[in-house]
């Protein structure tokens, strides 16, 4: 339902269409409107044109007052004039942006006014280090699963005939443009955010055909058909009796207007949850909502974490009935369950997991056998037996699909009842498990699988670090039984390797926190031999669980399975990196006939310790697919599986809860199951999955750069991580973290891009600065609310080269305006954006890993 905004709440122009058609009554403006655009963007520029469009001008009568107020402004200090009709924000020392502009009036009398205009955040900027200024378009941002039709959808109006229409999803990736997926097109169309008609990432809509812009093929959107997400999280700035809320997702393009009377509880400068109530006709208003939640002051460690967890659509607790129906759960274990069941109560069996984890899903048992084999179980948290279909529980998982590890806390997709109790395989208690028993030798060859139902008894509870000291001295309590496990688990993989697999592992940042959540340390976490020890195991379940539900029947239609596949990469893509690679003079064979893994694996052992092997290896997985899940036996190209699944960490994934169900269906002699169900909900975990990376992500930017702010006027060593035209990244070895150091910055030389081969060029010098390349950097400003670090460059590289004849190759005349436009693939930007040029090319940075282990299979 539409609201009436010609009320104190709202002192907007009019949204009636045929008032602004009435040329004799232009809706009125004033200086302060103008000043206040200024004000809230510090050290950005504004055309004329640019200030018109955000103000809704529409008669010529408003764009001559437009302009009458900027030279006032000009001709009174507040903005200076750059050049043709470009204005940009005077900051002097003392002065107070929140006041008025001298002898300016408001543009209606709405009622008692309720204090002057009060942008919370600019107040803040002043001369410290530590800055909260808005950001330009950034983190990834998913929506949700729900697309919910709305009635007065935008619907763009325009008299005549159009050109061709098409409907398709949009795929943000900035502030500036979308690209329209459409199996309608065989490219993917850009459309520019003021021909988007407010839809945002995921929505679904109708767009016409229209000319091209800057040389490429563009659109206009007529109808937001459906919309994913109608709610929005930022900041809150109040003033005069109404407020608006800048979004911390930088891909958002507009602000949501709130009325006074929609403000709930939420304070100036708050860090809110709003819901979009109405959707503008045409570009040039805004959205208006009303606040739903407040999380408190922007800036501040829980506010932002509740933030990120409302962006990212996470839950903040499980409902009443889910925990009821959790707490319902009795806790002791009949005899006549314990006799359907294997029994490894008397078999020695250990847990090893991170030193803070709660939820014990995996344990290991060994014994000898009487032909000198080993049996190895791999004995899973059997979550299935508590968590049942139909029930609030199995709907609740379901719909989380995934537990979150945030850089303090976790959100878990079970009730702590059942994850930290009921099924966490905790020491010296008996546990209901689901298990692959394997026979194997000292060198790793498998005899025998068996799979079903098991008790347990963990004789102890290992943490990573204790596992490791039994692995490197060869003493304490079950040493013996680690060290072999150790030596089974080194062939194993030895066995991956041979047949393909790939080494690339990202590296997980760590936190040290204190008890109000600050960062007190950051570091990367290695992993050891204990890591690898449990994974190779992990890997040894999950394959064969897939393929012996693969070839339990030997005809088409195979057995329903839900399965983890990772596609071969895209040749193309895969000759881009080799491109890039040779920068660096890596010499990698990925043609049509190459053998991409032993590359790549080559590659790996020639870049590790070098400057550039974050940069390359960062890369190199972005060139990969992206794992999902399906119903589809489509195999694991990192892995160099035939078949893979997940099998191993119910407690966390819905997708092994899935695959628990299935097996325990054909060990039963059950039918083959119908896979379209199946399916939807492997893209809705896929989906989900991916929206947990990414709030991960954006948790560990922000506590970097949390950490990173009581740095500011240090120096750091890192390497080139990203190039654009205005500046280039630089990832912090120490931390990880990534900063951008502005070109125009760099007092040296006046630096240009050089797209073609991955590097800027001084235009006096011929000073060359590449990917890759270590170089000395200090902390400028760290920005809490933006979650970017600025740098400033202060040694060129060891290795710095000169180019030939730079006069020749940027001629004499070079402009020194940069030209808008995305950069160099590579680096996120400092602000966790992958870079993209066209198509559908767009890939994450790897998800950081969970509970201390290599995710790359998952």
């Amino acid at each position: 339902m539409r609201r009436n905004h010609d009320s104190a709440d709202a002192p907007r122009p009019s949204r009636d269409p045929a008032r602004r058609r009435d040329a004799a009554a232009p809706a009125p403006l004033s200086k302060t409107q103008v000043f206040r655009i200024f004000s809230e963007n510090p050290g950005k520029v504004f055309s004329y044109r640019q200030i018109s469009r955000r103000l809704g001008v529409v008669s010529k009568e408003q764009r001559e007052e437009v302009f009458h107020y900027l030279k006032d402004l000009k001709r009174s200090g507040h903005i200076a004039l750059l050049q043709n009709d470009d204005y940009r924000l005077v900051e002097l020392p003392g002065r107070s942006f929140n006041e008025r502009p001298d002898n300016d009036k408001p543009a209606r009398d709405r009622g008692p006014k309720r204090g002057k205009f009060d942008p919370g955040f600019v107040a803040e900027l002043g001369q410290e280090p530590v800055t909260h200024r808005r950001r330009t378009p950034g983190f990834d941002f998913p929506g949700t699963t729900d697309r919910t039709h709305r009635p007065g959808n935008y619907r763009h109006r325009e008299n005549g005939a159009g050109g061709q229409e098409i409907t398709g999803t949009v795929d943000l990736a900035n502030n500036k443009y979308a690209y329209i997926v459409s199996e309608e097109l065989s490219e993917d169309l850009r459309v520019y955010t003021d021909r988007l008609g407010f839809a945002l990432d995921g929505d679904t809509v109708r767009v016409r055909l229209g000319k091209a812009r800057d040389g490429r093929p563009s659109g206009d959107v007529v109808e937001v058909v459906e919309r994913r997400k109608e709610e929005v999280v930022g900041r809150l700035m109040m003033q005069a009796g109404f407020g608006f809320v800048q979004p911390d997702n930088k891909r958002i393009y507009f602000d949501v207007f709130v009325p006074g009377h929609a403000f709930a509880d939420a304070k100036n400068g708050d860090k809110v949850l709003v819901k979009i109530t109405e959707w503008p006709d045409e570009f040039g208003r805004q959205p208006v909502g009303e606040v739903l939640r407040s999380f408190g002051a922007a800036g501040e460690h829980e506010a932002e974490i509740h933030a990120i967890m409302a962006e990212f659509g996470l839950p903040f607790e499980f409902p009443e009935e889910v925990e009821r129906e959790a707490n319902e759960i009795p806790a002791n274990i009949s005899a006549e369950e314990i006799a359907k069941r294997r029994d490894f109560r008397d078999i020695t069996t250990f847990t090893i997991d991170p030193v803070d984890a709660k939820d014990f899903d995996d344990a290991l048992s060994l014994r000898k056998l009487e032909n000198g084999n080993w049996e190895v179980g791999v004995h899973i948290a059997d979550v299935t037996h508590y968590v049942l279909p139909g029930t609030r529980l199995e709907k609740e998982a379901h719909w989380r699909a995934t537990s979150v590890y945030l850089v303090d806390r976790t959100i878990p997709m079970l009730p702590e009842r059942l994850s930290n109790g009921l099924c966490s395989l905790r020491p010296h208690e008996d546990k209901l498990t689901f298990s692959a028993v394997f026979e194997l030798d000292e060198q790793g060859k498998l005899y025998d699988a068996w799979f079903g139902r098991t008790v347990i008894h963990s004789d102890r509870r290992f943490t990573y670090e204790e596992a490791q000291e039994r692995i490197e001295s060869g003493e304490g309590d079950f040493a013996d039984e680690v060290n072999l496990l150790n030596r089974i688990a080194k062939e194993l993989q030895a066995a991956r390797f041979r047949k393909g697999a790939i080494s690339f592992e990202a590296p997980e940042v760590k936190f040290k926190l204190d008890e109000h959540g600050k960062p007190v340390g950051v570091y990367v976490k290695e992993r050891k031999d204990a890591h690898k020890l449990i994974e190779e195991f992990m890997l040894l379940a999950n394959r064969k669980v897939a393929e012996f539900v693969y070839r339990l029947k030997k005809t088409k239609p195979r057995f329903t399975m839900v399965y983890r596949t990772h596609n071969a990469p895209d040749p193309e893509r895969l000759e881009n990196f080799a491109l890039f690679a040779r920068q660096f003079g890596y010499d990698l064979n990925l043609g049509e006939d190459a053998n991409v893994s032993k590359e790549l694996n080559k590659l790996t052992a020639e870049v590790e310790g070098k400057p550039e092997q974050s940069v390359i290896q960062a890369l190199a997985v972005r060139s990969m697919a992206k794992a999902i899940y399906t119903t589809e036996a489509l195999g694991h190209f990192g892995l160099a599986f035939d078949h893979y699944s997940h099998f191993t960490s119910p407690i966390r994934r819905y997708p092994d809860m899935m695959a628990h169900r299935l097996l325990e269906h054909y060990l039963q002699g059950g039918k083959n199951v119908d896979a379209e169900e199946l399916e939807e909900d492997c893209k809705h975990s896929s989906e989900r999955e991916k929206r947990a990376a990414q709030a991960e992500r954006a948790s560990i930017k922000y506590k970097q750069v949390e950490f990173m702010a009581e740095h500011v006027g240090e120096t750091f060593t890192g390497v080139v991580s990203g190039l654009t035209e205005w500046g280039l990244y630089v990832e912090m070895g120490e931390t990880k973290s990534e900063g951008m150091a502005r070109l125009a910055d760099i007092q040296e030389d006046f630096f240009e891009l050089d797209k073609e081969n991955l590097r800027i060029i001084g235009r006096n010098t011929g000073r060359i600065i590449r990917f890759g390349d270590e170089v000395k950097v200090i902390i400028k400003a760290a920005n809490l609310l933006d979650r970017t670090i600025d740098l400033e460059l202060v040694s060129l590289p060891r290795n710095a080269g000169r180019a030939a004849r730079p006069r020749e190759e940027f001629g004499d005349r070079a402009p020194r305006q940069r030209p808008s436009g995305r950069g160099v693939a590579g680096g996120t930007g400092g602000d966790g954006r992958s870079r993209r040029e066209g198509g559908r090319s767009a890939s994450d940075k790897p998800k950081p890993k969970g509970k201390g282990r290599s995710r790359y299979h998952g």
